[in-house]
């Protein structure tokens, strides 16, 4: 069975990599046609990597039929995956999340804090319409999301759309099954974390390899500082032994803005005044990556993608839909409905969780209550999050008032208002179901 792909957001800088992933795959997961869809002020970028993708395809000698088109409703007939890599407003947009909280004394930062529900406020009703024309022309399709903030946006999506074939995947638990690899030297395929929480926002609360408990052996070497994966996108901080032995967790470099919040502040405001705001770093970035992807030679993906804090979200989605088609039964960590797997979450909360990946899609693996350490705040930020995606949705100013004042990284009432009213204002354009 021959099989199409549509990749939303095609203009993007990760493209190359899905593109990888799907000729690397071409015995197990027969696509032959991908189309690449962007809209107008991406049409140029969409073009540079429409025309990289043929000449990987080419390359490799792999019969996929690529096309790039700005029409989303004509891509998506006969779609069977569909992947959304969206960033509304742009890196622009982005650079506005970080700037404005870092002005006022808050993190900024693009799925964290003010500047993650800013840009949930965004991306959720354009995510929408995309899960609605999905229904209505391939409702059969899977959509595979890796738009962040990831888990916000598949929880408004399978809550609110009509469309329920959708899956969150990030590239946090693949990075740190990679990183927990290295720190024991063993293979990346013996480790099986067990992960409890939400996306950017899960611990690890068993490490096993190739079945035998060995988590006690990853807390020591981790306060041993012998290992501190980071994504690009984060300053790397080390986490006290204290800390590590009273939760008994193993962390993500992300709870550094929740629970270093004074030392992350302090290194990115410092960093803000140095090199500008890591949106702007991403733009030279992403300047001299297109650069590289002009260049008639270049066949492959280049190296240098990996420097993008979002690296290999592409591999995990991949695999993702590799398992679906062929009804693997393996497991892997995406973010898809509770529930009951968490006990102290709502059933229709989503969560990101080890699941048997079947061709009907994730059987989240029970894990029953979150640790007694954690459970207050995992249950603020998923509280938080339902107040987000009520308010993208509604567009009520106190619906948002409500997500910005009970953010952890904010809980101000007063800065709150100044907060949501001057990055409102600093959005209009891409905010209008905010009538102001």
């Amino acid at each position: 069975m021959a099989l199409k792909l549509v990749i939303i957001g095609g203009g993007s800088s990760y493209t190359p990599e899905i593109l990888e992933g799907i000729i690397q795959r071409q015995d197990t997961f027969p696509v032959n046609e991908i189309v690449l869809v962007d809209i107008e002020p991406g049409k140029d970028k969409l073009e540079t990597i429409g025309n990289l993708g043929k000449r990987m395809i080419h390359q490799a000698n792999a019969n996929i039929n690529l096309s790039w088109t700005l029409n989303r409703r004509e891509a998506l007939v006969n779609a069977d995956f569909i992947t959304t890599q969206i960033r509304v407003g742009g890196l622009q947009a982005r650079s506005i999340d970080e700037r404005i909280p870092l002005k006022h004394g808050f993190i900024g930062q693009e799925t964290n804090g003010a500047g993650g529900i800013m840009k949930a406020f965004r991306t959720i009703p354009v995510l929408m319409e995309i899960a609605e024309d999905v229904q209505e022309i391939c409702p059969d399709a899977w959509i595979v999301n890796f738009t962040n903030p990831a888990g916000i946006v598949t929880e408004a999506l399978l809550n609110y759309s009509n469309h329920k074939k959708v899956i969150g995947v990030c590239n946090i638990p693949f990075n740190t099954q990679h990183s927990t690899a290295e720190l024991l030297d063993v293979k990346p395929e013996e480790i099986l974390i067990e992960f409890i929480g939400l996306n950017h926002f899960i611990f690890g609360k068993k490490v096993l390899v190739s079945g035998k408990d060995r988590t006690e052996e990853v807390f020591d070497r981790l306060i041993n500082r012998e290992t501190n994966y980071t994504p690009a996108n984060i300053m790397p901080l080390d986490w006290s032994e204290t800390f590590i032995q009273s939760t008994k967790l193993l962390p993500n470099p992300y709870h550094q803005y929740y629970f270093q919040t004074e030392t992350v502040l302090e290194k990115d405001l410092q960093s803000y005044q140095e090199n500008g705001t890591r949106a702007e770093v991403v733009q030279e970035l992403e300047k001299s990556l297109f650069e590289l992807y002009q260049q008639p030679n270049l066949k492959t993906k280049p190296k240098e993608l990996e420097k993008r804090g979002g690296a290999f979200y592409s591999k995990v989605a991949c695999s993702l839909m590799d398992s679906i088609y062929n009804n693997k039964n393996d497991v892997q960590t995406v973010n898809t409905q509770n529930n009951g797997t968490i006990t102290d979450l709502p059933a229709d909360a989503v969560i990101e969780v080890n699941c048997v990946i079947t061709k009907d899609g994730p059987k989240p693996i029970s894990i029953g209550k979150i640790p007694s350490p954690v459970k207050g705040i995992i249950q603020n930020m998923k509280a938080m999050e339902e107040l987000t995606i009520q308010a993208a949705l509604s567009g009520n100013y106190q619906d948002a008032y409500n997500a910005f004042v009970m953010n952890p990284l904010i809980q101000d009432e007063k800065k709150a208002k100044v907060l949501l009213d001057e990055l409102l204002e600093a959005h209009k354009a891409y905010l209008p179901q905010f009538k102001q």
